[in-house]
């Protein structure tokens, strides 16, 4: 009688110390699933404890004198006999083995212990529980790895869409975009929204809800901004994006149609820099005339002899980028300068090497924002509509900047920041930054400032003109061009 009363109270004793476990192990798992589990399955029963994955390699940190060899063995014999768990002895320890339950079509990883012999009273026991933890725990986190997956393919095709639009291939770009939603609009609003990176993903998300039928893209060149088109059609949505978050600027374009995505994003991008003197937190692109479009079919004329050496170019070995890729090249680095890295997804060695090839074929110093501007502007006159080109003698640029055209244009880029008062010390800077190729250090220097007070001062030029002008796309070019035809009009 006494006998079955101490054995009944060990049994109890047993079941109460396998339910601390088990809860053990659930706490264990909430706080940091597999990992925290394993760790504490390890300091609970002293033993060498991982999660193996099918057919992977037993970890360099693995157990020594022969453990590893066995576990080899024992998942050889798992997967051969479909086995439910093994037990293989050593010299001096036993190994352990027990699989994982996952979902149909996947291959759970298995539980390995290596504990010395003799095996502890209730190991087995103990590592069947935990199995059955660790298959919930693993579960999951597949389940999280596959969804990260999927939204990593989704915003790498929602990229793809992006460069297809800003390159205006439009056709190609509602193809691949139809496998996705929504449809692209034919009229757009293009959306740059700031937020601090860490916040990106999060803002991200929250603005595909808001704006169920926008196209929503994470910048594939600043971590900080997430680019949003719109159909033009729909309600205005600055306010609704700045409300998401306290923190968050938002710039907005015209309405453009769709073929001129690359156009809304520099507009909004520009707008984004008006945004950060406003109360609001948002502001939309206050229009001005594009040179190209005003100088017209003079420009596309002037553009497509400029621009012949580069779109004519044949690589000389098929790996090499031919005239089409020196292009992409050419205006994904007027665009984003080095950041264009990033937008082409190539090393910075390639960039630079692509760059030194389209300054030697076009007889340009691309390191002079001179050369630079006639390169801008070349590209943007040659991608002008059909109805703005014309055969006729060429021009030079002065050519075309002395054109009454120009010179109106020139006068209205420059009129905010010469109408303003006390605009002398900014005009100054400004002057001084394009004469010194838009490097800051230079300018700091020409002016005998630091470089924060430089920066300060160009930064209130940005206000001033609601533009870009430290961070690219910036209006250097524009503004250099606007310099160089106002000089040339007053005889200079």
């Amino acid at each position: 009688m006494d006998m079955q009363v101490m054995a009944g109270g060990e049994g109890t004793l047993r079941r109460a110390q396998r339910a601390d476990d088990v809860l053990a192990m659930q706490r264990a798992a909430r706080k940091d699933g597999t990992r925290s589990l394993l760790r504490w399955l390890a300091d609970r029963t002293g033993a060498w404890v991982r999660l193996i994955a099918a057919g992977a390699a037993v970890p360099a940190d693995g157990p020594a004198g022969g453990a590893a060899e066995l576990i080899r063995r024992g998942l050889d014999e798992l997967t051969a006999r479909s086995l439910r768990s093994m037990a293989i002895d050593g010299d001096g320890h036993t190994v352990l083995l027990v699989p994982l339950d996952g979902p149909r079509g996947t291959r759970p990883p298995v539980l390995a212990a290596v504990a010395p012999r003799p095996v502890p009273a209730g190991l087995s026991a103990l590592l069947a529980d935990a199995a059955s933890v660790l298959s919930l725990c693993w579960r999951a986190e597949h389940a999280e790895l596959l969804r990260r997956r999927l939204v990593r393919a989704e915003g790498r095709n929602r990229e793809a869409v992006l460069h297809l639009l800003m390159s205006g291939q439009v056709t190609t770009a509602r193809q691949v975009a139809g496998a996705l939603s929504p449809q692209l609009p034919s009229v757009i609003r293009f959306y740059v929204v700031e937020c601090p990176p860490r916040e990106r993903d999060d803002l991200a998300a929250r603005c595909a809800e808001a704006a169920e039928d926008a196209w929503v893209v994470r910048c594939p060149v600043y971590t900080d901004h997430v680019l949003v088109i719109a159909p033009a059609a729909g309600p205005a949505l600055e306010e609704t994006f700045t409300a998401l978050r306290d923190d968050c600027l938002v710039g907005a374009s015209e309405e453009l149609p769709l073929r001129d995505t690359a156009t809304g994003y520099a507009q909004a991008f520009h707008a984004l820099a008006a945004a950060r003197e406003q109360p609001a937190r948002h502001a939309r692109f206050a229009g001005r005339p594009d040179l190209a479009l005003a100088l017209g079919a003079a420009a596309a004329t002037w553009a497509r002899e400029v621009l012949a050496p580069l779109r004519g170019y044949a690589a000389k070995r098929s790996q090499d980028p031919d005239g089409g890729v020196l292009v992409a090249t050419a205006a994904s680095w007027l665009a984003f300068s080095s950041q264009a890295t990033a937008h082409l997804k190539i090393h910075r060695n390639t960039l630079s090497a692509r760059l030194k090839h389209i300054g030697e074929l076009l007889d340009l110093d691309l390191d002079r924002l001179a050369d630079q501007s006639l390169l801008s502007l070349a590209l943007r006159a040659d991608a002008l509509p059909p109805d703005h080109r014309s055969t006729g003698t060429a021009h030079s640029l002065d050519d075309l900047l002395t054109r009454p055209a120009a010179v109106t244009w020139a006068h209205q880029q420059l009129r905010p920041i010469r109408t303003r008062p006390a605009a002398d010390g900014l005009d100054r800077t400004l002057t001084v930054y394009l004469c010194n190729d838009g490097r800051l250090g230079p300018t700091a220097t020409a002016l005998s400032l630091s470089t924060t007070a430089t920066r300060k001062r160009l930064a209130r030029v940005e206000a001033v003109l609601g533009r870009s002008l430290l961070r690219s796309p910036s209006v250097r070019y524009d503004l250099w061009l606007a310099r160089r035809a106002v000089t040339l009009a007053d005889g200079g």
